[in-house]
Parts: C-alpha cells; sequence; structure tokens
C-alpha cells in the first residue's frame, strides 16, 4: 500500500474509533432518566395534550376551524415524544396508570403513538384547509380512533 493511501486509511480508522469512544461514554446522547422522572415527564405531557385536545373541542363548538390546526400540531408534537417517556422499569401502579402491557407489546404501544400523530396530523392538514366537514368528522371519532389506541389496551381505566 502506498503511505498516502495508508496515511488515509490510519486517519479514517482513528476518527471512527474515536467518535465510537466518544459516542459509548456519553450513552450516544441520551440521558437515562429514573423511573419518577419519567411517570413525571409523561404526566406533564398528557396534560399537555388534554389541554390541546380541550382547545380543539372548544374551537370546534366555536366554528373556529382554521384555528383548530395548531392544537392539533401541539397533539402531533407531544405523541412524538410518548415512546421515550415510558422506558423499561418505569411501571410504578402507585404513580402512574400504565398497564404492564406497554413493554410486553412494545410494537403496539409504539405504533399507538405513531397512530395519535398521523391522525393529529390529518387533523391539522384538515383544519388548515378550513375544511369544516372532515374536521367535524374526525374530531368526532378522534377519541376512539386516535387516544383510545394507546388509553384502552394501555392505560389503567380512571376510577369513577
Amino acid at each position: 500500500m502506498r503511505p498516502r493511501a495508508m496515511l488515509r486509511t490510519t486517519v479514517v480508522i482513528g476518527s471512527l474509533t474515536a467518535l465510537t469512544a466518544v459516542g459509548c461514554a456519553s450513552g450516544g446522547g441520551m440521558t437515562k432518566m429514573s423511573a419518577d422522572e419519567a411517570i413525571e415527564k409523561r404526566k406533564a405531557l398528557m396534560k399537555e395534550q388534554g389541554a390541546a385536545w380541550r382547545s380543539i373541542q372548544d374551537k370546534a363548538k366555536a366554528g373556529q376551524v382554521a384555528a383548530i390546526a395548531p392544537d392539533a400540531e401541539k397533539l402531533a408534537a407531544t405523541a412524538r415524544q410518548i415512546p421515550a417517556l415510558f422506558p423499561e422499569g418505569s411501571l410504578n401502579p402507585a404513580k402512574s396508570a400504565a398497564k404492564p402491557e406497554i413493554w410486553q407489546k412494545r410494537a403496539d404501544f409504539d405504533a399507538a403513538a405513531k397512530n395519535l400523530e398521523t391522525m393529529s396530523m390529518r387533523l391539522a392538514a384538515a383544519s388548515k384547509a378550513n375544511n369544516a366537514a372532515e374536521t367535524d368528522a374526525m374530531i368526532k371519532t378522534f377519541g376512539k380512533m386516535a387516544c383510545g389506541t394507546c388509553h384502552t389496551p394501555f392505560r389503567v381505566p380512571p376510577k369513577p
């Protein structure tokens, strides 16, 4: 091998090794949170979602179809955060309504969060298009078709 090619190969391998070492040492940029921290963060996120959903319903009742889009986009953005807020080991029935099925059926849980994101973006698009009929139709089924796909199988029902 020529000296120049050998130097280039050495630099590339050395750089990759250094990047790997830094990535491993930093945990890949991810901060591990405790179970209690995860529970508190997801409770806060769910409160944000609840506020956005109430705002959507209020705006729909007032006939403000185009004003719904930012709240629907908020639901989509928070939906993307859901999977990370349910790390393995963050089950605590005393503090959370999460069911063990979240971790037993993780792919289904992640798919439910993705469904919420997708449905929220569809609602935002209908709102932006000022399509009252489609927006109203989506709002009528949103609870069951978006929120319910996660809450029904993965959340302990609230006590009456």
